[in-house]
């Protein structure tokens, strides 16, 4: 056990003191996000808005956070990712404590919007001062640690949300997801001011290449978006799943997912460890984390035993596991070439995107066509993606060729 103990510890071991900073700053910031899960109740049960225009109050978020994500690149390129993630998150406290006192569909249409907006503006900066407070050898395990910090947020977040409710109700959300955002701009401005910091990797060229002109980008960006749009069903339509067809109660659902949380924080930083020494390319790795994603959707329709929907969960866990940091990895790596702001920006939006209509789709399509048709087309969308990482290990093949013949 000791052996064992030792072996897990020495995974984390090489990061620099940045980088558990900006866990921590990370980890504060995303458990104090804590009116977004709550926020379609709130909008239905003390605003009294209608389900149809809730659906648009979310179309509103997840257009802000296509925009801020973007706006937050090219910022980043322009002043630095200190200055962005500092401004990000003090107008974003102010923001959610204004919030509250907006009361009409149109009001909050905007009002979601704009905080969305600023708020993921924080998103590309914190990826780019993730690369320069990381060795180029330690990149992909500081992308895992960020991801535990966001992970342990997000489980946390929901759970101190309820408490806030039942004591303070609604309103007092609004008032710590505010608290919480200038908490973690305080711990920025303390912990990784620019004077104070060391930076251990360059995040600017000379010449830079624009991502937007990057072919092999933007097959990946594809690949990430077929890969967002297949995942976040895991968090919409299953849940459904599991109540109507397998009739599990709302405890037994929350457990379900809480395994998902649960088993990421304890194995995939010895995962990542372990692979990050295989002789397997990064793109190769994602592409096999989004094939394990896509045996999940298979499994869970081949018997009405409850059992396998364990075992869907464990496939798209590692799934995500692998593909997440390894992704996340390449496009920092990418991004060497170019502007990181525009190039993690891009990176980014691929999900965002994905938000806006992997939700409804999938909702529309098991009204129509019920649940195993749905997971067939996840499934079959899945292998597209995987497909198209393949194409992308041919592109960079022939691009390293290339560079290869010119030098």
């Amino acid at each position: 056990m000791r052996k064992l103990y030792n072996n897990y510890i020495s995974t984390f071991r090489g990061l620099s003191v940045e980088v558990w900073w900006l866990s921590l700053i990370t980890f504060i910031n995303r458990s104090g996000t804590m009116v977004i899960p709550f926020l379609s109740l709130y909008l239905n049960k003390s605003l009294n808005i209608s389900l149809p225009d809730i659906g648009w109050i979310m179309s509103f978020f997840g257009l802000g956070s296509v925009i801020g994500t973007w706006l937050g690149g090219k910022l980043t390129d322009k002043i630095g990712y200190y200055k962005v993630m500092l401004g990000s998150l003090f107008l974003t406290g102010i923001l959610f404590i204004l919030l509250q006192f907006i009361t009409t569909f149109e009001g909050f249409c905007a009002g979601i919007f704009i905080v969305m907006l600023v708020a993921d503006a924080f998103r590309p900066a914190m990826f780019v001062a993730l690369s320069a407070y990381s060795k180029p050898e330690n990149k992909t395990r500081s992308v895992t640690l960020i991801r535990l910090a966001i992970n342990l947020g997000f489980s946390a977040g929901p759970a101190i949300g309820g408490l806030i409710i039942t004591g303070l109700g609604y309103q007092g959300l609004f008032w710590v997801d505010g608290v919480t955002c200038s908490l973690a701009a305080i711990l920025l401005l303390q912990a990784l001011h620019p004077k104070k910091s060391k930076i251990q990797d360059e995040v600017k060229v000379d010449n830079p290449v624009s991502a937007y002109s990057d072919k092999a980008f933007w097959v990946f960006f594809i690949a990430m978006f077929i890969f967002g749009f297949v995942f976040l069903q895991y968090f919409s339509t299953m849940p459904l799943y599991y109540k109507d067809v397998h009739f599990l109660s709302e405890l037994e659902i929350g457990l379900l997912m809480g395994f998902n949380g649960f088993f990421i924080f304890l194995f995939e930083m010895p995962l990542i460890k372990w692979l990050e020494d295989s002789k397997y390319s990064k793109v190769k790795l994602i592409a096999i984390g989004l094939f394990l994603v896509a045996l999940s959707f298979v499994v869970v329709t081949l018997t009405s035993w409850l059992g396998i929907l364990i075992v869907g969960m464990f496939l798209m866990t590692v799934g995500e596991m692998i593909a997440f940091p390894f992704s996340n990895a390449f496009a920092v790596e990418r991004a060497k070439k170019g502007n990181q702001g525009e190039y993690m920006a891009l990176y980014a939006i691929a999900f965002s995107i994905a938000h806006i209509f992997s939700h409804n789709t999938g909702m529309q399509m098991i009204s129509k066509f019920g649940y195993k048709f749905t997971w067939n087309v996840m499934t079959i969308l899945a292998m597209v993606g995987v497909l198209i990482l393949f194409l992308l290990m041919t592109f960079l093949k022939k691009e390293k060729d290339l560079k290869g013949k010119i030098d």
